[in-house]
């Protein structure tokens, strides 16, 4: 037979707990039961005194206090008819049971009871120059029967905080992975909109002014048209640079690296050509700016000025401040418009746009700001934290 068979055939014959007691409740009255075979045809009392002492054990783990209670019963009612077998070994089971599956004020309270069982029993069964010697032995005999009981419900206690702490961790760990999870997702969703959304913007912009310089201006067209593929190329690189951080195996992920400060140059002067007048002023060193952190930098500036290019009104302009520094980056889109929002979204909130912003900010425990100027226009300010913050 196969192992697998082997594992079958043990699967089928296992049996449950209360089947098990039964089956050790029988054992126990068949095995004493043979050693009364001679005195039971002389004492005919001694048959059901000795299943009553027996026969209670099937039920020990479902109610160990009663069956002690009961099995003490009857031994009492046999110290009283002065029956003498050796079927009292229940009471040594009935003990350990009691401290196995009830309180230790139970168990306490039936080792007492026990005790004075042997105390009884002493004074009536043994001979009196060994009586002391007899309360000893039974003594340590139920002393025994107690501690293997407590260890035993020590043990199952001690594997069920286990595998409590098991299903507890595993649960955290599923959880932190649904959170990992949303997580990434959430990061994918800001990085996809950033992407997308300013270049298309962009190209959408060029596209307008391309049509509308077509019959005036064939020349202003057709670098419009350029412009519109030269952004397109470039919406192409910024899918391979994101691809290179989600995929090792992306061939262009190094000759593509993410943007960062350094780029808000080439990123202003698309902006300009899809018809934003935008200046762009960086104090400081960059180099001093972790690549994350210029990343932040570069994705809050361009959609900062995607939502100036599609909702401020023609003629406005746009300013970008980056103030670099050694514990914090400082960033502020003005334009002079009338506002960078959806028509209708006082709040700047819908889509993925602001909240993205914040997000990254908050990354940083940095804050962000946005909404419109006293004298008109709209600004978008974030303040990035470099430094760790100090333990508690």
């Amino acid at each position: 037979m196969t192992r697998a068979g082997y594992a079958r055939v043990a699967g089928r014959l296992r049996l449950s707990p209360p089947a098990v007691d039964a089956v050790f409740a029988v054992g126990v009255f068949l095995a004493a039961g043979a050693a009364l075979r001679g005195p039971i045809k002389h004492d005919p009392l001694l048959l059901p005194v000795h299943a009553a002492l027996v026969l209670p054990l099937i039920w020990r783990r479902r109610a160990p206090m009663a069956v002690f209670c009961a099995i003490a019963t009857t031994a009492l009612v046999q110290w009283s008819l002065d029956l003498r077998i050796p079927t009292d070994v229940a009471l040594l089971i009935a003990l350990y049971a009691v401290a196995a599956y009830s309180s230790r004020r139970r168990t306490l309270l039936a080792f007492a009871v026990l005790e004075g069982g042997v105390l009884l029993a002493t004074l009536r069964w043994s001979v009196h120059e060994r009586g002391s010697g007899t309360f000893v032995s039974l003594s340590a005999m139920a002393t025994a029967a107690m501690v293997l009981g407590l260890n035993m419900r020590s043990r199952r206690d001690r594997l069920a905080t286990l595998e409590d702490r098991a299903v507890r961790l595993e649960r955290e760990r599923d959880q932190q992975a649904q959170l990992a999870v949303a997580g990434e997702r959430a990061r994918i969703a800001r990085e996809m909109h950033d992407i997308v959304t300013h270049n298309l913007s962009v190209m959408v912009a060029l596209a307008d002014g391309a049509v509308f310089a077509q019959r005036r201006s064939p020349e202003r067209a057709a670098t419009a048209m350029r412009q519109v593929s030269a952004t397109g190329r470039q919406a192409i690189t910024d899918m391979r640079r994101f691809l290179g951080v989600l995929r090792a195996d992306e061939p262009d992920a190094l000759r593509h690296p993410m943007p960062g400060i350094g780029q808000l140059a080439a990123l202003v002067e698309q902006v300009r050509a899809a018809g934003l007048p935008t200046r762009l002023e960086v104090a400081g060193d960059p180099a001093a700016v972790p690549a994350a952190a210029q990343l932040t930098v570069y994705r809050l500036v361009q959609e900062a000025l995607t939502n100036t290019l599609k909702h401020a009104p023609a003629g406005a302009k746009a300013d970008v401040r980056v103030g670099c520094a050694a514990d914090a980056v400082g960033v502020t889109v003005t334009d002079d418009g009338s506002g960078s929002v959806v028509p209708g979204d006082p709040t700047g909130s819908a889509g993925h746009g602001l909240p993205g912003m914040r997000e990254r900010a908050a990354a940083y425990g940095g804050t962000l700001t946005a909404g419109p100027l006293p004298g008109g226009g709209w600004q978008v300010a974030a303040v990035l934290t470099l430094t760790t913050p100090e333990p508690l």
